[in-house]
């Protein structure tokens, strides 16, 4: 029966000397962690838990048997792993960056009738997306996300020309204004008109599943690409979810979807993990798998949480309405924060970038704080 191990972090903290120097960097973010557990699963059932220090982890992961220990040193390296800015080449020519060493916030911009919070606000009036997309870019928003079919539970197939006739023209004028651009899209044919429009980045809330074209595609366009957990495959990407452990069990899709798409031509350094929150997910499954945050930074690859607004906040609040889950959407982002993840996909721009600047604030005081006991 096969065997998988984890190196899950389970005490974080603001900086290193707050550990006295003996804790690591999650992912280039600005978040340290200083213990960890090393978890092995056999046949999806948790076999062992260990607690280690940062002192710990190399006699331990030493000590591991072959099968595992190749595993276990990759996944070390990779919450260890600086990634660098990613580079957005556009129909222009040239280079745009988006750094990853702080949070970055992607604006959304549904294109949508019937996207869960905001669907046709947008839809039928260019002058108000751009108003819109404009005031996100003002309010900080370092990507606007495009997307013309609504993914919430329940919601119908979109014909791809229609897909097609919202979101390209949006694309061209948000690339007019000088806007890093994400196309939120599973069809290969609005992936590669999105990105001949100015979209520098795919978004494929089915990680390239839906259309097998998509693969090639995105391998040839060189555009970094964000593969989203989803339990479901063809129209219904909420259907079919089963975990024994949802953390690990997303944990495990994602590597082996990551795997899938380098092979098939994508590097590495292009590919941005989502783990899904709201697609096919229970309360309690969100939850638990909100506060394993950090372990998927063992996956080696940048993170972008998309929550803001979602069905869990308003079951956590006598069921407030998608727009007035501002409270719970800035609380998630900063956990999201608090875990080091690098890209947070929200609808509210201006407040979640005010949230992002106070976070990198209180971070940068930690960091300069070198207040000692003396000796």
């Amino acid at each position: 029966m096969t065997r998988t191990i984890y190196i899950c972090p389970i005490a974080l903290a603001q900086s290193p000397q707050a550990e006295d120097g003996e804790a690591i960097r999650l992912g280039g973010a600005m978040v340290w962690a200083s213990r960890f557990a090393i978890l092995v699963r056999e046949g999806g059932r948790l076999v062992s838990r260990r607690r280690v220090s940062v002192e710990e982890v190399p006699a331990a992961l030493g000590a591991l048997p072959a099968d595992l220990g190749a595993a276990a040193e990759a996944q070390w390296a990779n919450l260890r792993k600086v990634h660098a800015p990613l580079g957005l080449a556009g129909r222009a020519g040239g280079t745009r960056t988006i750094r990853l060493d702080q949070p970055q916030v992607m604006g959304i911009l549904n294109m949508t009738p019937d996207s869960f919070s905001d669907g046709g606000r947008f839809l039928d009036d260019a002058e108000v997306a751009s108003a819109h997309a404009a005031a996100m870019l003002e309010g900080g928003a370092a990507i606007i996300d495009v997307g013309g079919e609504s993914t919430r539970p329940g919601a119908g197939a979109v014909w791809e020309g229609d897909e097609l006739r919202r979101v390209v023209p949006m694309v061209e004028r948000l690339f007019a204004m000088g806007a890093a651009i994400s196309i939120d899209t599973r069809r290969p044919a609005v992936m590669e008109a999105g990105l001949a429009a100015g979209a520098q980045i795919v978004n494929d809330v089915s990680a390239l599943r839906y259309d097998p074209r998509s693969l090639e595609l995105v391998a040839a366009s060189g555009a970094p690409v964000v593969l989203m957990h989803a339990p479901g495959a063809g129209q219904d990407l909420h259907a079919g979810a089963g975990f024994d452990d949802v953390a690990l069990d997303v944990f495990d899709w994602l590597a082996a979807r990551r795997d899938a798409c380098v092979a098939a031509g994508i590097a590495p350094e292009r590919i941005i993990l989502d783990p899904g929150f709201g697609f096919g997910l229970s309360l309690a499954e969100n939850l638990a798998l909100f506060n394993a945050l950090p372990l998927f930074h063992a996956l080696g690859q940048p993170l972008l949480v998309g929550v803001s607004r979602k069905r869990m906040i308003g079951a956590l609040s006598n069921e407030a309405p998608a727009h007035q889950r501002l409270g719970g959407s800035i609380a998630l982002a900063t956990k999201a924060m608090d875990a080091g993840a690098h890209i947070l996909r929200v609808h509210d721009v201006p407040e979640t970038v005010q949230a992002a600047r106070v976070w990198r604030g209180l971070r940068d005081a930690a960091l300069t704080d070198f207040s000692q006991v003396p000796e």
